[in-house]
């Protein structure tokens, strides 16, 4: 375990620590955990306990991955998953970065209001001490703009070391006061409208068409054996891509959704024709926000469009209480949610120059080429 202290000091003048250790060593309680998650600049429950512990679980037994914890005052204010990868998009670049799996879609730490600038101070001169091989700080999908970012930008242009976007993407966000009636009447053109509700018609013709809202732990399980089923039926179970394709997977899958309902915090939304699921949805809950996870549907059903139903049905996130957006996490340019929700949300990877002067030199020329590269406009071929 590392223990970095600091001259920095709270409001108590209590001394911030930064301690790093493996996850399997790390010194961290569920209550205190679930408390930070509570009391986060920018909330992001694939950072929470119920969704990073089955995912270390599951995908890093050997605990390679560390945790970075800020407490103050011996309160947790702070925590963010770290490694050191010796690839960098395929490329051979050693580097530090926050821990990601394929299956998580936001990675801003989870840092408790108002710390955000300590935080970001704490970690960038424990990393600046314990840089290894790395040549820069890699953090991957980091909502832009929010505080956590906007501290860090702040942050580095003060210290002169270089920040540069690495990669932007621009999906989906469902953010609005209308109702969920009048939120579909516009969002979705009238042709659009009138087809699907034939097929809402034409499905109802084949059985009793109903909704259902599981989100007791004793329901997500069902729910999230009833979902493993049905994606690994589909396409991405020939493919060899479902969840139920890897038993590691699948166990993350389960146990994350059982660990989020423990706490209220999740819900899973079916389509069902005369009991049958034919379309799912799982949702995560991180009030003020939400994080649309996994989707899926019945494809011998498919000329009924299940799925396009089944947001239809999820609109009524819009009423939820403590609820006022949802990160649909789906790629840029989705053919279907960017046609149903209307709103956006930028997401950037950030990477930040490291250690002393010769190795931030090092790392600022490669961001920087990196940067300028993205930010290229695009061309296409005539």
């Amino acid at each position: 375990m590392v223990l970095i202290d600091t001259e920095f000091d709270d409001a108590s003048g209590s001394a911030p620590r930064l301690l790093v250790a493996p996850w399997l060593n790390a010194a961290l309680g569920d209550a205190e955990w679930d408390t930070l998650a509570a009391s986060a600049a920018e909330p992001n429950p694939f950072f929470e306990r119920p969704f990073l512990r089955a995912s270390l679980d599951a995908f890093d037994p050997q605990g390679e991955v560390k945790l970075a914890l800020l407490r103050i005052d011996d309160k947790l204010a702070g925590l963010l998953p770290l490694h050191y990868p010796r690839t960098y998009y395929g490329r051979p670049i050693p580097h530090v970065a926050s821990w990601l799996h394929d299956n998580a879609f936001c990675g801003v730490p989870l840092i408790a209001r108002g710390f955000e600038t300590i935080f970001w101070s704490m970690l960038l001169r424990w990393v600046d001490q314990n840089p290894g091989l790395a040549a820069f700080l890699h953090l991957p999908s980091i909502p832009e703009s929010c505080a956590p970012d906007a501290a860090l930008g702040v942050l580095t242009q003060e210290d002169s070391r270089a920040n540069g976007v690495v990669e932007r993407e621009v999906r989906a966000l469902l953010a609005s006061n209308l109702s969920p009636d009048d939120y579909f009447e516009q969002s979705l053109s009238t042709k659009k409208r009138k087809e699907l509700r034939r097929q809402a018609r034409r499905l109802a013709e084949q059985g009793e068409v109903t909704v259902d809202r599981a989100e007791t732990p004793e329901a997500i399980g069902v729910f999230a054996d009833t979902f493993l089923a049905l994606e690994a039926a589909s396409w991405k179970g020939r493919a060899g891509s479902s969840l139920a394709n890897d038993p590691a997977c699948a166990r993350f899958f389960r146990e994350s959704l059982i660990g989020a309902a423990q706490g209220g915090r999740v819900e899973g939304l079916s389509l069902r024709l005369d009991g049958e699921a034919i379309a799912m949805l799982v949702t995560f809950f991180a009030p003020r926000g939400a994080f649309s996870f996994k989707t899926t549907f019945d494809e011998r059903f498919a000329r009924f469009s299940p799925g396009v139903l089944l947001q239809k049905e999820n609109l009524a996130l819009l009423q939820r209480e403590g609820i006022d957006w949802c990160d649909s996490c789906a790629a840029p340019d989705h053919p279907m949610i960017d046609h149903f929700w209307r709103e956006q949300r930028s997401v950037v990877s950030r990477n930040i120059a490291i250690g002393g002067a010769l190795r931030r030199a090092l790392g600022g020329r490669l961001i920087a080429f990196e940067s300028a590269r993205h930010a290229m406009p695009k061309t296409t071929e005539s």
